[in-house]
């Protein structure tokens, strides 16, 4: 396995080296391997930060990361715990999911009502789309 150095590894991983130092505070990187004076990382911590950052993307709290990355890691995880956990996070993730649906059909209904009448718009604040519930399309 390729010994990899922190600015390595941040470039690997598109983020900062700062970033990595977050992480490693969060606990959601393992602390590196010291070796001939410098701290070493690998691909494994490479594609852990990718994870991360994308489960970051997608709206997870770092929390609910770290959690996520617990269900392999953690010793003395039962199969039962785990089957409870993921049933639980799969629940989120369809209710996200759902509002985000919810969004992305408001949002397409005021786009079409910027299409139809640019002055009828003007009286819809964005954050009010979502309730208003604009009848075009």
């Amino acid at each position: 396995m390729e010994k990899i150095t922190i600015g390595k590894l941040a470039e690997m991983s598109g983020v900062g080296v700062e970033t990595v130092r977050f992480y490693q505070r969060k606990e959601l990187l393992r602390e590196p391997k010291t070796s001939s004076g410098f701290r070493t990382y690998n691909e494994e911590d490479a594609q852990r930060i990718i994870f991360i950052k994308r489960a970051q993307d997608l709206g997870f709290t770092l929390s609910e990361v770290k959690e996520l990355l617990e269900l392999n890691t953690k010793p003395r995880m039962t199969c039962s715990s785990v089957k409870v956990k993921t049933t639980a996070k799969i629940k989120e993730i369809e209710e996200k999911i759902a509002d985000l649906n919810r969004m992305k059909a408001s949002l397409e209904k005021l786009a079409c009502a910027c299409d139809l009448e640019q002055d009828n718009i003007k009286q819809y604040k964005v954050q009010e789309c979502f309730d208003v519930g604009l009848n075009c399309c």
